[in-house]
């Protein structure tokens, strides 16, 4: 028997546009913000139960963002829900930077109040992490 070496791809760092899902910029962007709404809660040391109430929804839609299943959840509805646990959240329009062959949709969440972590996510292919 020989050994074999794995067969592997490195990923885009969007893993939606890496299965082929449609609109996988916005899918990207969706997740990013419900991963920080999760880490608020957990921080918090809320339930999902508490973080229900603090959201305005039920505990099972609560269970259902923890989850990761996102779509009954549109980015406004996540955007409402950051409100609601005191953060804001910050839309910013800038030109396409000369250097990027296309425009970017990024999900920028501040650890500790000071560094800046950025989904980058392209419209039209994959996104990466800065």
């Amino acid at each position: 028997m020989t050994e074999q070496t794995p067969r592997y791809e490195t990923g885009s760092g969007n893993v939606f546009a890496d299965l082929g899902l449609p609109d996988s910029a916005a899918l990207l962007a969706k997740a990013r913000l419900a991963q920080q709404i999760a880490g608020i809660a957990a921080a918090r040391g809320l339930t999902q139960g508490q973080t229900a109430r603090a959201l305005g929804t039920s505990q099972p839609k609560v269970s259902e963002l923890f989850r990761g299943k996102l779509a009954g959840f549109s980015l406004e509805r996540l955007i409402r829900f950051l409100n609601a646990l005191g953060q804001d959240v910050d839309i910013r329009v800038t030109p396409r930077a000369p250097e990027s062959e296309r425009a970017t949709v990024r999900v920028a969440a501040e650890a500790g109040g000071s560094a800046r972590r950025h989904a980058t996510i392209d419209e039209r292919g994959p996104g990466t992490l800065e």
